[in-house]
């Protein structure tokens, strides 16, 4: 992956909104891309479960969250095993079980997903969707080099979306070490203490109320500065 291509797509996530709109956009990418394709989701497991990051305009509502409630089918397979999954016709289809009939419901008779590479995720995939038997064969190929550039893009992307988590927490953490600060200089003036002491209390109360530390520390520097500008209004 080229820096150029890294921010080419920081600015693309800018341009769009985010994560979700830009894969949403590579996935209608995906359809005209692949011959034969009417649909196209991207699967990525997140934890212990699958989800399905984006999908393309055409997309039937259900088509993945079925596999993953079932635990089987073609993108659930090719994100487990890393292996390409291809089905013609799953009218003729015996490996998905209830998932095949629920899928032909939907109007698809023909599915190929393809495993992709994604750092930091122990499993994703690109799946296209065709509406006539075999409809997607001719295509694999376009569909394997439009996989490893969704692969790149992802990656990418993913990349981009845990620094700024990463920034978000940074910056939490950074508050709640000031509020904290604040409220162990407020007991050390108004009890007389060390700071070791006054954070230790603080602890104690927080634990003894079941209140979480950074929330305790708020309530008390809230209350002195209102005590603060009460004083201040008084002398006026």
């Amino acid at each position: 992956m080229t820096s150029e291509m890294s921010d080419t797509l920081e600015q693309a996530m800018v341009r769009s909104g985010g994560l979700d709109t830009l894969l949403r956009d590579l996935t209608d990418r995906g359809v005209d891309a692949v011959p034969g394709a009417a649909a196209c989701s991207i699967t990525v497991r997140r934890g212990d479960r699958l989800l399905t990051l984006a999908g393309s305009d055409g997309m039937p509502n259900g088509l993945d969250q079925r596999q993953y409630e079932n635990g089987s089918g073609p993108c659930v397979a090719a994100a487990e095993t890393g292996t390409e999954q291809y089905s013609p016709d799953l009218a003729l289809e015996t490996r998905w079980g209830r998932y095949t009939e629920y899928a032909r419901s939907a109007g698809v008779r023909c599915v190929l997903a393809l495993p992709l590479e994604v750092d930091g995720e122990t499993g994703a995939a690109i799946n296209f969707y065709g509406v006539q038997p075999g409809v997607l064969g001719e295509g694999r190929d376009q569909a394997r080099t439009f996989a490893a550039r969704v692969a790149d893009a992802v990656n990418v992307a993913l990349g981009v979306e845990r620094r700024r988590e990463s920034a978000t927490d940074v910056r939490t953490a950074l508050l709640s070490r000031s509020v904290i600060d604040q409220a162990i200089g407020i007991l050390m003036a108004h009890e007389r203490i060390d700071a070791r002491l006054a954070m230790e209390r603080l602890r104690r109360v927080s634990q003894d109320r079941n209140v979480k530390l950074r929330d305790l520390c708020d309530q008390l520097v809230a209350r002195a500065t209102q005590l603060a500008e009460r004083g201040r209004g008084s002398d006026r």
